[in-house]
């Protein structure tokens, strides 16, 4: 359902985090974390509460400078064309306008010319199984709706790579059912999604590989199947069986 987006010449990724570190207030928030992240696969950063998943995904998006250490993309953003990446916050900000228009002015925005936008927004929302309430004021909205706005929002500029921060925290059951239906659709149009999570069932249930971070490190990176079939780190077998805490 919907259209896949639109692919530039070259691919952003492999991005490559080689020793990020991040300080703040005199305090380590991430400490030598090396990993890749590539193409295809549905990439969860998974771990307690804490253990700096957030600043990690600010870092990669650029939003936060790392104090050490370096963020490769395979082809960086160029300042002044049409940004490939985009991102969701745990809390998105809805405009005082319909669902739709929030749409179509992240694709004003975006550069998109007036007479797409309409169609394109609706089309997002279609992705995200709301196209019945493009007219409804999106503040008015649930919180699970509003999330998936949120979502559609960013995925209509069409990025390469969708960072999603804990973007069912909060949700019940069902609203995050729905959530996670419209990451799935996302993903399975060819959008990278990069997303954060301390949901052990969530990871289970979208997780194509895990980079699990434990106290400001990168404890393992691995496929999902192996993390939680047979965890090689101390930190992650504790956190499967519940013995670290993460809420």
């Amino acid at each position: 359902m919907g259209e896949a987006p639109v692919r530039p010449p070259q691919s952003l990724l492999p991005l490559a985090l080689d020793r990020v570190g991040f300080v703040a207030g005199g305090r380590s928030i991430l400490a030598d974390v090396s990993a890749t992240v590539a193409a295809g696969a549905l990439t969860v950063i998974l771990g307690p509460n804490g253990a700096g998943k957030s600043v990690l995904m600010r870092i990669c998006h650029g939003l936060l400078e790392p104090t050490s250490g370096r963020v490769l993309w395979r082809t960086p953003e160029v300042p002044g064309l049409p940004r490939r990446q985009a991102m969701v916050f745990q809390h998105p900000v809805m405009l005082r306008r319909s669902a739709i228009a929030n749409i179509e002015y992240a694709l004003a925005l975006a550069g998109v010319a007036q007479a797409e936008r309409t169609a394109r927004a609706y089309r997002a929302l279609e992705q995200v199984g709301l196209a019945h309430l493009a007219g409804r004021s999106a503040r008015v909205l649930s919180g699970g709706e509003q999330q998936r706005v949120a979502i559609a929002r960013a995925w209509a500029v069409r990025p390469e790579v969708l960072f999603l921060d804990e973007p069912t925290a909060n949700l019940d059951p069902g609203a995050t059912a729905a959530v996670e239906q419209a990451i799935r659709a996302i993903h399975e149009s060819g959008t990278k999604i990069v997303m954060t999570t301390h949901n052990l069932g969530q990871a289970r249930r979208l997780a194509d590989d895990i980079l699990f971070l434990y106290a400001g490190r990168l404890s393992e990176h691995t496929p999902a199947d192996e993390f939680f079939a047979a965890p090689r780190s101390g930190e992650a077998r504790a956190f499967l069986k519940g013995e670290v805490p993460w809420h």
